[in-house]
């Protein structure tokens, strides 16, 4: 796992988005172990408290699960793990469309734009 952390958000919600994204691009399954908090702190070189942290709001969401002595795993939940990818599609719109607000794009525009960079995305990853 590898984040490259900003200053604008704490690392722990850094941690979780990052987390979502894996399972939302299916890099994480359901039910797959993850490291422990303490291998996590090591490995992205962050506070042991701030991974535990992390862990704890994700057990908090139902997004992982521990049973006592057992490695914390993905949750099975078809539901969260749908919302997580329906949560950061529209956090990404609302960013989206609070940076385009700002310099008052009519709709129309947007969604010409949109469509020719979208098609012209998908073309750099063919």
């Amino acid at each position: 796992m590898n984040i490259m952390f900003n200053n604008r958000e704490p690392v722990y919600i850094q941690v979780i988005r990052s987390f979502k994204e894996q399972i939302a691009s299916g890099q994480l399954k359901a039910g797959q172990e993850i490291p422990s908090r303490r291998e996590l702190g090591t490995a992205l070189k962050i506070n042991p408290n701030t991974a535990q942290r992390a862990y704890k709001e994700m057990e908090d969401a139902l997004l992982i699960h521990t049973e006592r002595n057992k490695p914390s795993r993905i949750t099975y939940d078809q539901d969260v793990l749908h919302s997580i990818r329906t949560e950061l599609i529209h956090d990404s719109v609302d960013a989206f469309l609070h940076s385009i607000n700002s310099i008052q794009v009519p709709l129309e525009e947007v969604i010409e734009l949109l469509q020719k960079r979208y098609k012209e995305s998908d073309a750099d990853h063919d």
